[in-house]
């Protein structure tokens, strides 16, 4: 039996489409939201989930989605919330993969083993450590493979080639590989010519499928991930701002949604046609 990722894949292949995945902060701006948000994400055509788990310093983050992760915590965001908001989207989704997004301390301050064999029961396939890269990854391999999770691993724009061979050896399910240097986010826009090369150049080392992400923000980005060769485009902040811009600044009401309806029916657009520039 194939993972859920060789199966999406190996679907998506058959009708000559890549894999658009959007990157959801869990409890953002509340649990019971963020769940929400997440139904609508896979209604309007998502492929796979990446999910976030919010953490206190995400050095990896532009300024976009270092607020969700602010808003998440002053709500009361923990790991164990993350894990059941897991629990239920598993539940309602069996066969879509899906990633978590998570940085090193957390794993750290749960206890690596412990950390991997929650997120395994709660119904993860894979577990992105941004900020741990490939060289020190070991410890967090072993664990992830005895927790029957893929671990991913990030191959960064200029990467020198040992960099790549080991992300390609140690990532399973995909490679996330990032379009430009810098941060997450869209205030940065992502330069889309060259791309066939950064793909081009994972792609000898014969890892999993590579997905493109850190900047990728309209259909025409995706177009050009797919056109470069790359199963597929994660977004990550273009989908966090129109979270953003409906979330109440009202004192007393900060961190409620002011009008979901308007949300889910903004988040459906935007993905649909994510989705669909994903077509070959």
């Amino acid at each position: 039996m194939g993972s859920r990722y060789d199966k999406l894949f190996a679907a998506l292949r058959e009708k000559n489409e890549g894999a658009f995945v959007p990157f959801i902060m869990l409890g953002d701006p509340t649990p019971e939201a963020s769940v929400d948000i997440i139904r609508t994400a896979v209604a309007a055509g998502a492929d796979a989930l990446e999910l976030g788990v919010p953490f206190s310093d995400p050095v990896a983050d532009g300024p976009t989605i270092q607020a969700s992760h602010i808003r998440a915590l002053d709500g009361g965001a923990t790991l164990d919330s993350a894990l059941e908001q897991v629990r239920t989207i598993r539940s309602e989704f069996p066969d879509l993969p899906i990633g978590m997004l998570i940085y090193g301390n957390v794993a750290f301050a749960r206890g690596v083993g412990r950390f991997y064999a929650e997120f395994a029961e709660a119904g993860a396939d894979s577990i992105l450590l941004p900020d741990v890269p490939v060289r020190e990854g070991a410890p967090f391999i072993a664990a992830a493979k005895e927790a029957g999770i893929n671990p991913i691993f990030i191959a960064p724009a200029r990467a020198a080639e040992r960099t790549l061979a080991g992300v390609a050896e140690h990532s399973q399910g995909y490679i996330y590989a990032i379009s430009r240097d810098g941060v997450t986010g869209t205030e940065k826009e992502s330069e889309t010519t060259g791309l066939d090369e950064v793909v081009a150049s994972i792609q000898r080392f014969d890892g999993p499928p590579v997905l493109l992400g850190f900047g990728i923000s309209s259909p025409q980005h995706v177009a050009d991930a797919i056109a470069a060769n790359a199963a597929g485009a994660i977004t990550g902040s273009a989908i966090t701002k129109i979270i953003d811009r409906h979330v109440s600044r009202e004192t007393g009401a900060a961190g409620t949604i002011e009008d979901a309806d308007a949300l889910h029916a903004e988040l459906t657009e935007f993905i649909s046609a994510m989705k669909k520039a994903t077509k070959k």
